[in-house]
């Protein structure tokens, strides 16, 4: 064998073997290639799945939100109406006038009931009237003397229902 058979036979056998391993990697990379490209299919579907419940909780919360606002502002719009109402109802023409009446009887009763100097137990009766009546505008006297007239009135009343019931017959 000649040098020249030689050298051909170390570049045959030498180029079969790169071959041979580019076609075993060229294989392997595409079906690795191959793989991969299943696998981002499956991770885009997933997403689109996940795109879409996640679209369908944010319209879900969306909906709870607007009608929570809405409810919020048609509880402040009440608010506000009631507001205006009591005070248009505060300021009634005679109500001022109703509650002076209602201090002095208040205190006509008193006086009633302590009579030995009538000027100092007069002041001091007005000022007791105004106190109860003050007092019982708000919370549970006015809920008592809206519902049984006559008593939440404090000493006054009590005197006062105690005498007109010694005057009937």
């Amino acid at each position: 064998m000649d040098i020249w058979e030689n050298i051909n036979w170390y570049f045959v056998g030498g180029l079969g073997t790169g071959l041979a391993v580019a076609a075993a990697a060229w294989k392997s990379g595409f079906s690795a290639r191959r793989r991969l490209g299943k696998d981002i299919r499956k991770l885009e579907n997933e997403l689109r799945e996940l795109q879409g419940h996640l679209n369908t909780q944010l319209k879900i919360n969306a909906q709870g939100n607007d009608s929570i606002q809405k409810d919020l502002d048609e509880q402040k719009r009440q608010n506000e109406n009631l507001r205006v109402s009591l005070a248009s109802l505060q300021n009634k023409p005679g109500k001022a006038e109703l509650r002076h009446a209602q201090i002095t009887e208040s205190a006509v009763r008193l006086m009633r009931e302590q009579a030995p100097g009538f000027a100092p137990a007069w002041e001091k009766a007005m000022r007791q009237a105004e106190g109860e009546l003050e007092a019982g505008e708000s919370g549970l006297k006015k809920l008592v003397r809206r519902v049984i007239p006559g008593i939440g009135m404090g000493s006054a009343g009590a005197a006062h229902s105690g005498a007109a019931q010694d005057s009937e017959p």
